[in-house]
């Protein structure tokens, strides 16, 4: 699998770029800002988009969406409860809106749904808390964990349609039963494994 990161923004989102070596497609995940890079790297990588997936609607994740749909042509994915906050991002925002360009979904996530990028599976995990349609990522031995948990730390639930309670009990419900051994990449920070989490972690 072909697999790299470039944080992007003034917040410092992770954005992911994964592919299929064999077949050439490719995925991004949070495009939360600068589109000229992500495009760039796309290109440096050779690989065609297929699909831009979101793990929640917040604008730092979600800045750069319209200008890599519409440079790549690929089907934007967010889970239904969060569908909105890319159609009325001001509605959500506490942050600037202003470049941030409306793009109705093309596919609405639910949990347990797989992408296919190429002979590459991801898996959608519905993890609310940080936002009710949170979700995360998996596939081989790596989670794509968005804004539910960072390395030592967890989503933020003080935000419009967050709750401690229903974030801490997606993490420790469904992100902890993988193996320690799995790779977590955030939404921001840097990444960790589920094992370190779980010991180290002062939230679980």
């Amino acid at each position: 699998m072909i697999f790299t990161g470039l944080e992007v923004g003034p917040l410092g989102t992770n954005c992911y770029i994964i592919g299929c070596a064999e077949t050439g497609f490719g995925a991004v995940i949070d495009p939360g800002d600068e589109d000229a890079r992500i495009l760039e790297q796309l290109q440096h990588l050779k690989l065609k988009c297929q699909y831009i997936i979101l793990t929640h609607g917040h604008v730092d994740h979600i800045g750069a969406v319209g200008e890599v749909h519409a440079a790549t042509g690929a089907a934007v994915c967010i889970h239904q409860a969060d569908a909105e906050r890319l159609v009325n991002p001001a509605r959500y925002s506490l942050l600037p809106v202003d470049s941030v360009k409306p793009k109705t979904a093309d596919r609405l996530l639910k949990d347990g749904d797989k992408i296919q990028v190429g002979k590459t599976t991801l898996e959608v995990i519905h993890t609310p808390g940080h936002t009710p349609g949170g979700v995360c990522l998996k596939t081989e031995d790596i989670l794509f964990t968005g804004d539910t948990l960072f390395a030592g730390s967890v989503g933020r639930s003080d935000l419009p349609g967050g709750s401690h309670n229903q974030l801490i009990n997606s993490i420790k419900t469904k992100l902890l039963a993988f193996p320690d051994a799995t790779k977590v990449y955030p939404g921001h920070g840097p990444a960790s494994t589920i094992g370190a989490e779980k010991k180290f972690n002062p939230f679980l």
